[in-house]
């Protein structure tokens, strides 16, 4: 291992580039590393405090070191508190905060009655409770005399009724706006009538149908302000939002003023792309195989350790968090006997006080390495870190930018390193790294006129206040429709002065803002009957059936019965040795067509379809071998998805002109279809377990060759929209990202899928870089 720091390059004038080169320089990891960027500093540009700003607020700021903001700080403060909706999109470490606590907290001073009475009010929105909890002990640390308080599900009774008659600045998330305000409204009748500004911290979140819900639950809000006489303005804030005009818009369904140019410090930044050999291993179907992202992780944070550089390393999975931790921490026993203990995994899961005492470790110094989940992803105050590396990509520029920027906060220099996974977009992006570093960030994809989402918000909102005509408009031109549909299937009342809300159940249970509306599926534990989790009713058929290998936070179950009409799995705690994959069908027909594009012979469309699905049989694989062991029959029922798609379609004779044989077509199509879907979300805010795909040699419904790319959402998200809109970009990408690909038939890291219900079979690299230059040059 090298014994070298960041800081001692700091002060020898070396930077933190040759860092990695001499990483990289370690015998056997010869061509791991793929590219160095490095990004150049960046001086701060201050201003003023303004003139309406509490003195008693701007006292605080400076007691904590804060002379003077910089410009960006003062130039949406100064927007906010002359009531323009502001969304805030400068980079990571950024000051967003004060942006929005500096018209916050004085309009909470400034609107203190004689004897105390409730100020202006404060609704701080995140996408999680940990970061709600990380801006309340900013708030507290600041000093400022408001009553600031978090409200979500781990309040007791007593301090949600001290939040509702008291709070001044109330920190929660949408799912209890969703839950809890808005139902319970009239209850929180001062607090409404007080609402002076909405914040909404790390808004690119909100995206797909997630994004759709929280949109509507905004709207909601909106509407009982009005009720109580009310306007609040809205602040939103992000690091890594594209279009922040017109991704606040869709959001909130008013027009936002966008703060995007940085006057922030910021140290050099020093970027590495950095990819795992090929093995001797071999996978599914004789496949080479890379070494593991997460192997490859745990050597460089013990190098990086070992050298005395604070580190972050993100890893995908709860487990994997775990793994790397150990394996660091073992690699470091070797070395000196004293570092191990300042190792450790951080992910969701750990109680609260557990979390907390792990940050403050790695604040303090005490922790020098740390893997983590994306539960660090967002603005948590991690200041003083040296060095991120990513196991894999996180699946969006965006999350890529969140994670890297935990590093060099406070300006000082960073490092950050990009470890692929065997995958195609993590192969594409380290081998055009143009791709991942000249590019803005991904659109913030999600469709608020999505009718599976904006149903239940209308008997949401309908429970909350009776409907009328001058509502509709804020749920959209297809809100009558939608509505007439509610009256027709029971669920709302259609009365002279509005629609009413006539069932006995909560209307905001309609809308599960977290799981798209999906019913759930509880996994309960034979020997106790204890609810081990949950999993998604649409997702159990392939992950809980009966005979399953079931994974739950590093434990390993096997499933004994699935019984789809009580929504239970029964499990019990077991290792057989081996692991299963669902073998699925699926057929697609075209319900719709919305728009094509002809590109020469061949079509470009984007429409509704349905999808079923049926989950065959299942494969027994021994571990790690990966060794089939044997194939079992299901008898489960066929699903049906009504989504969104995006299809190409090739004709016969372009085929046989190109010299495709009809043989090779079924494999040439499939693959790629495989290596689309891995690359959709270079240009889309989804993963590839959010999309699903089909292709056939001759579909039915169009009668030519048809690769299609759909929404795994009800009434879709998006995703595919978004697709046909940059079809040529994203279909060249999956063609170069074949081609580059160093395997000879075909690997996860371009035509193989993990999720592939046909064990990767029928697959054809080869016909498959045909097919697309074919409908590439048209």
């Amino acid at each position: 291992m090298q014994v070298f720091t960041l800081r001692q390059a700091q002060d020898t004038a070396t930077s933190a580039g040759d860092l990695v080169r001499r990483l990289a320089a370690v015998p056997g990891r010869e061509d791991r590393l793929a590219h160095l960027e490095q990004v150049p500093p960046r001086e701060a540009v201050f201003a003023d405090w303004p003139e309406w700003a509490s003195s008693d607020v701007v006292r605080a700021f400076t007691a904590r070191g804060i002379e003077r903001p910089w410009r960006h700080q003062a130039v949406a403060a100064d927007a906010a508190h002359d009531g323009s909706h502001v969304i805030v999109s400068t980079g990571t470490a950024s000051g967003k905060s004060l942006a929005y606590q500096l018209p916050a907290l004085t309009a909470i001073r400034d609107g203190r009655g004689p004897r105390g009475e409730r100020g202006a009010g404060v609704l701080y929105l995140a996408p999680t409770k940990a970061l709600a909890q990380d801006q309340l002990t900013g708030l507290r640390e600041l000093g400022v005399d408001v009553r600031a308080v978090t409200h979500d599900g781990d309040s007791t009774r007593e301090q949600r009724d001290w939040t509702r008659d008291f709070g001044e600045y109330i920190l929660t998330n949408p799912d209890m706006l969703h839950r809890s305000l808005l139902p319970g409204h009239q209850r929180w009748t001062s607090f409404f009538r007080s609402l002076r500004y909405v914040v909404i911290d790390e808004c690119h979140h909100y995206r797909g149908v997630f994004g759709a819900h929280v949109s509507h639950v905004l709207r909601r809000l909106r509407r009982i302000c009005a009720l109580y006489g009310s306007s609040p303005t809205f602040i939103l804030a992000s690091a890594t939002v594209a279009e922040p005009a017109i991704a606040g818009e869709r959001l909130i369904g008013l027009p936002v003023l966008p703060v995007t140019a940085d006057a922030s410090p910021r140290g050099e930044l020093s970027i590495a792309l950095w990819q795992p050999p090929l093995t001797s291993h071999a996978g599914e179907n004789g496949a080479p195989v890379r070494r593991a992202a997460s192997a490859e992780t745990a050597d460089l944070l013990a190098d990086l350790v070992s050298s005395d550089v604070r580190t972050l390393a993100f890893v995908r999975s709860r487990v994997g968090a775990e793994q790397v931790a150990l394996t660091t921490a073992a690699e470091l026993e070797e070395v000196d006997p004293s570092l191990p203990g300042r190792v450790a995994s951080y992910r969701g899961g750990y109680l609260p006080e557990e979390r907390r005492a792990i940050e403050a470790s790695l604040r303090s110094g005490e922790l020098l390495g740390l893997a983590a989940t994306n539960a660090l992803e967002l603005g948590i105050d991690i200041s003083g870190l040296d060095a991120v590396v990513l196991a894999g990509y996180p699946g969006r520029r965006s999350a890529f930018w969140q994670q890297i920027g935990r590093a060099g906060r406070g300006a000082g220099d960073a490092l950050g390193i990009l470890v692929a996974r065997d995958d195609p977009l993590d192969t594409y992006l380290v081998t055009h790294p143009d791709a991942l570093l000249g590019q803005p960030v991904e659109a913030t994809v999600f469709d608020p006129a999505n009718p599976y989402v904006v149903g239940p918000h209308l008997c949401a909102a309908a429970q909350e206040v009776p409907l009328t005509e001058p509502d509709l408009p804020l749920f959209g031109p297809g809100a009558r429709e939608i509505l007439d549909n509610l009256v027709a299937s029971g669920l709302l009342r259609k009365r002279p002065k509005g629609w009413y809300w006539t069932d006995r159940r909560r209307a905001a249970d309609l809308a599960d803002i977290r799981s798209s509306g999906g019913s759930q599926v509880q996994l309960i534990e034979a020997e106790t009957g204890r609810v081990v989790g949950t999993v998604d009713a649409a997702s159990s058929h392939a992950s809980a059936h009966a005979g399953a290998v079931y994974v739950h936070r590093g434990e390993t179950y096997l499933v004994h019965e699935l019984d789809l009409e009580e929504h239970v799995a029964v499990i019990s705690r077991d290792d057989p040795g081996y692991s299963t994959s669902a073998r699925e069908v699926t057929d697609i027909s075209i319900v719709a067509e919305r728009e094509h594009a002809a590109w020469g012979e061949c079509r470009l469309a984007y429409g509704d379809v349905d999808v079923s699905h049926q989950v065959v049989s299942f494969l027994r694989r021994r571990q790690p071998s990966g060794e089939v062991l044997g194939e079992e029959l299901l008898d489960l029922p066929e699903r049906t998805l009504r989504t969104a798609a995006v299809w190409w379609t090739v004709p016969a004779s372009a085929l046989e002109a190109a010299g495709l044989d009809q043989t090779d077509i079924p494999g040439a199509a499939h693959a790629a279809e495989h290596c689309s879907i891995g690359l959709l979300p270079l240009i889309a805010t989804c993963d590839r377990w959010d999309i699903g795909g089909v292709s056939t040699a001759s579909h039915p419904d169009t009668g030519m060759l048809t690769v299609f790319v759909y929404d795994g959402h009800p009434g879709g998200a998006g995703f595919s929209e978004r697709g046909f809109r940059a079809a040529r970009e994203w279909l060249g990408a999956t063609l170069e990202t074949i081609e580059a690909c160093e395997c000879d038939d075909g690997c996860p890291s371009c035509v193989q899928s993990p999720k592939c219900g046909n064990q990767n079979n029928p697959l054809d690299k080869q016909g498959a870089i045909v097919l697309l230059r074919l409908l590439l040059q048209k």
